[in-house]
């Protein structure tokens, strides 16, 4: 064997090291068992639930559940936000194709303003596990508490990096409300909502401003609640009217 060839060979031999994301899953994996939070029985049928949109000024917030199929696993399953978007959008399709079940539910702008983002995030919640075509022995909630629910839950904090059937709900629930605010910019381009999905960015706040908030802002969160001020109360009475206007049938749940 030649010099050279020799050298190829040790460096072919050489083992790769582990990327920084590899490694920080293992070590919350080492954890979670180490808690615990990896115990579940054989006939569990287990459903992972997450959501998204509890912090942004506009929209509804989102929630999902979904059941895995064992039997059809899923290669890239993280928490969504580690995500990209083209990431997200291929394991959606994935998801959609080779769970066993899964739902989606809202709690709408209105509910929120009524009940507080968390309620109205619980409620959510209930709705994507009561929703599902399968009924789960066990529902694993990503963060620190649970939604009242008709069966067994636990919640495991950072689950949507955690556990795959959370991590599923985490992508599925991403996806759809990040496809909700595409639709809303269409109807409100002044906002942006196509760039920052309903976050209190900059650009979102300086449209606020000048433009005053619309039947989609969230009226008790603090920034919309200025923009109001500023903008008098002919903005309030005009929000209202179009909520009104706009409220229909209850339509949050679409089970697979």
């Amino acid at each position: 064997m030649s010099e050279g060839t020799t050298r190829r060979a040790k460096v072919a031999a050489k083992p790769k090291a582990p990327s920084q994301a590899a490694q920080k899953r293992a070590v919350r994996m080492q954890r979670a068992e180490q808690a615990g939070l990896l115990f579940e029985s054989p006939d569990d049928i287990i459903c992972g639930v997450d959501e998204a949109g509890r912090g942004p000024l506009a929209g509804p917030v989102v929630a999902a559940a979904v059941i895995l199929d064992p039997a059809r696993p899923i290669e890239g399953l993280d928490d969504s936000k580690a995500l990209t978007a083209k990431s997200r959008d291929a394991l959606y399709d994935l998801i959609v194709e080779r769970s066993l079940a899964w739902c989606v539910a809202e709690a709408s702008v209105e509910e929120i303003d009524t009940l507080n983002i968390l309620h109205a995030t619980m409620l959510a919640m209930r709705r994507a596990v009561e929703g599902l075509s399968v009924t789960p022995t066990l529902a694993r909630i990503d963060g620190n508490r649970c939604p009242v629910l008709p069966v067994r839950s636990e919640a495991v904090i950072g689950g949507d990096a955690l556990v795959p059937a959370i991590s599923a709900a985490s992508i599925i629930a991403k996806v759809t409300r990040d496809r909700m605010l595409l639709e809303l910019h269409s109807a409100f381009p002044a906002y942006g909502f196509d760039a920052h999905a309903g976050y209190g960015t900059p650009q979102h706040l300086a449209a606020l401003r000048a433009h005053g908030p619309c039947v989609h802002h969230r009226r008790t969160f603090a920034p919309v609640r200025a923009a109001y001020e500023l903008h008098g109360a002919a903005a309030q009475v005009a929000a209202a009217t179009a909520a009104s206007d706009a409220a229909g049938p209850d339509d949050a749940f679409a089970p697979a």
